[in-house]
C-alpha cells in the first residue's frame, strides 16, 4: 500500500484525505510539523455559501467546489515553487477533484485516512464548533471514490494513534522525494 507506481516516482506535496471526521486537520498538522512542512487547512477556504450549505445539512457539489480546489491548487503550487513542504488537508473525496490538483501540482501524493462510518459517526457526534453538519456523513460516504490502487497514494487506518499515522506518512514521503 505505500509503494508508488512507476507512474509517479517523486512526491512534492501531500494532501491527506478522506470523509468528514476522518482526522484530517489533526493529521496533517502532524505530518507538516514531523516534516518540517506547513500545514494548509482546506476548509478555511471554503466560501460563505458553501460553509452555510453544509451547516444546513446540504452537500457541495461539483460546482461548489470548482472555485474552492483551484484555489487549494494554486496554494500548493505556490508552496512547493516557494520550496516548502505544504500538506494540504481536504476531503479529495472524488477521483475528479484529485486529478485536479495533480494537476495543479506534479508530483502530488495522498495519504488516504480510511474509516468506517461507524466511527465516524462517534467522531462526529463529539465534535463541536464544526461547520460539518451531522446529516452529512451518509452524503460523504456516498461521494467517496476510494483512491487505493491510484499513484502516488498511501493508504492508513484513520483510527491509529496520530504520530503512528503521521510517522507512516513522513516515512513514505522521504522515501518518495
Amino acid at each position: 500500500m505505500n509503494r508508488l507506481s512507476e507512474q509517479q516516482s517523486i512526491i512534492s506535496a501531500i494532501v491527506v484525505m478522506g470523509v468528514t471526521a476522518c482526522g484530517k486537520s489533526t493529521i496533517a498538522e502532524a505530518i507538516a510539523q514531523h516534516a518540517d512542512g506547513v500545514h494548509i487547512e482546506g476548509d478555511q477556504f471554503h466560501s460563505a455559501a458553501s460553509i452555510a450549505k453544509m451547516r444546513a445539512g446540504i452537500a457541495l457539489d461539483d460546482a461548489d467546489r470548482e472555485a474552492w480546489l483551484i484555489e487549494l491548487g494554486e496554494l500548493l503550487a505556490e508552496a512547493v515553487a516557494a520550496g516548502q513542504r505544504p500538506v494540504l488537508s481536504c476531503s479529495a473525496l472524488k477521483r475528479s477533484y484529485r486529478e485536479q490538483l495533480r494537476a495543479a501540482v506534479p508530483g502530488l501524493g495522498f495519504v488516504f485516512l480510511d474509516i468506517d462510518r461507524e466511527e465516524v459517526e462517534r467522531r462526529v457526534a463529539r465534535r463541536q464548533g464544526h461547520f460539518m453538519s451531522r446529516d452529512l456523513v451518509d452524503s460523504q460516504f456516498d461521494t467517496l471514490q476510494s483512491p487505493t490502487g491510484e499513484p502516488g497514494v498511501l493508504t492508513v487506518d484513520a483510527t491509529l494513534p496520530v504520530a503512528e499515522i503521521s510517522c507512516q506518512a513522513v516515512a513514505w514521503w522521504d522515501a518518495n522525494r
